[in-house]
């Protein structure tokens, strides 16, 4: 199994329109990216660092899962114009990515 996870970083003065991403952006995304092996998505909203007085390091967390890594590069290819195209619509920070293989 294959993990996706999109990390966007808190950045001072960053916008980022939670409600537009869950009810706009995840469903588009989920909808294309199916047919290449797409199973569940996790949203997470950043709440705080391990110190509870400090902001989190990252504003919102996304998580993919996958049959396969084949699946997630030939979805990305095909849906990938149409997918990162959307990110202006729900913010201004740009997104990290990291492709894992899930252990347990």
């Amino acid at each position: 199994m294959i993990r996706v996870s999109v990390f966007y970083p808190n950045v001072e003065g960053g916008k980022f329109d939670l409600d537009y991403y869950i009810n706009k952006h995840i469903p588009m995304a989920s909808e294309a990216l199916r047919p290449y092996g797409l199973g569940t998505v996790e949203v997470d909203k950043g709440i705080s660092d391990t110190d509870p007085n400090a902001p989190p390091r990252y504003v919102v967390m996304a998580h993919l899962t996958f049959d396969t890594v084949d699946g997630v590069h030939e979805g990305f290819k095909a849906t990938g114009r149409q997918v990162m195209g959307d990110i202006p619509n729900f913010t201004d920070i740009k997104p990290e990515f990291q492709i894992s293989e899930i252990q347990s």
